[in-house]
């Protein structure tokens, strides 16, 4: 049914990737299926008014994250051929709906939490992915 699924992982929140786990290695089942795992490392101001320092910054972030994103990776037990992995910097809504785009993704399963007081004055990224999205967005809890 679904042949290039997105999920993006927020690698500090384990317990949202642990919920998408049994929907994806089921999604995942037919051959043609693809999986397109994704971290977003969201972009601070703080970072960028602090100058050059800013660039090693990121290249430390990023080797941690990609070392986390693969770790949850594994626990997803699928075969190598069947997905891809990519870390980015930038809005996690934005970028998301970007690569969900570039990539040709007919679904996007994404993990959310219960709504609790922060999620109800800022919104959470679950939700803006569902609001904005032009396809279809399979949101776990």
């Amino acid at each position: 049914m679904y042949k290039n699924i997105l999920v993006p992982i927020d690698i500090t929140e384990k317990s949202l990737s642990d919920l998408v786990l049994p929907h994806i290695q089921y999604l995942a089942e037919p051959e043609d299926t693809r999986i397109h795992f994704l971290a977003v490392i969201p972009t601070v101001p703080f970072y960028t008014s602090m100058g050059f320092g800013f660039a090693e910054q990121a290249d430390n972030e990023q080797d941690k994250v990609t070392l986390q994103l693969s770790e949850i990776i594994k626990e997803f037990n699928l075969p190598k051929e069947k997905y891809t992995a990519q870390i980015i910097m930038g809005s996690p809504r934005d970028e998301i709906l970007d690569v969900a785009d570039k990539i040709k993704a007919d679904l996007i399963v994404i993990g959310s939490r219960k709504p609790g007081v922060s999620t109800y004055f800022l919104g959470s990224t679950a939700t803006m992915i569902i609001q904005n999205s032009k396809i279809s967005v399979f949101a776990v809890r």
